[in-house]
C-alpha cells in the first residue's frame, strides 16, 4: 500500500468500521447505513461547489477534504474501496474524457 494521506485516510475509515458509534464519527456513519453515507456526502460535495464559486481557495480545500472523507466512507459503506478507485483509475489512464464516457454502456 502507499503511503499517502489518501490512503492512511482509507485504513482509518477501514479500521474504525468497527468501532462504537457513540465515540467514532466514522463508526456513526457506517451504522447509520449507506443512504445516510450517501446524504453527507451530498451535503459535503453542495458545500465544495457553494466555496468553489464563491472563489474562497481555502474554504474550498477545507470542504474538498471533507468531501473525499465522506466519499471514501460512502464508498466503504458498499464494500467499495480505495484500491476499488485506484484500479478504475488506472483502466481509465490513457483515455480522454469523452472517448471514455462513450464507451460506458446505459
Amino acid at each position: 500500500m502507499t503511503d499517502t494521506p489518501l490512503h492512511r485516510l482509507a485504513a482509518t475509515i477501514a479500521a474504525r468500521a468497527g468501532a462504537d458509534p457513540a465515540t467514532s464519527w466514522t463508526a456513526r456513519l457506517l451504522a447509520d447505513g449507506p443512504d445516510r453515507c450517501a446524504r453527507k456526502f451530498g451535503e459535503e460535495a453542495t458545500e465544495a461547489i457553494i466555496e468553489a464559486v464563491r472563489g474562497d481557495a481555502p474554504r474550498l480545500t477545507a470542504e474538498a477534504a471533507d468531501v473525499l472523507y465522506h466519499l471514501l466512507v460512502m464508498c466503504a459503506a458498499r464494500g467499495v474501496t480505495l484500491a476499488d478507485i485506484e484500479a478504475e483509475l488506472a483502466r481509465r489512464e490513457g483515455t480522454g474524457g469523452i472517448a471514455e464516457k462513450a464507451s460506458r454502456k446505459g
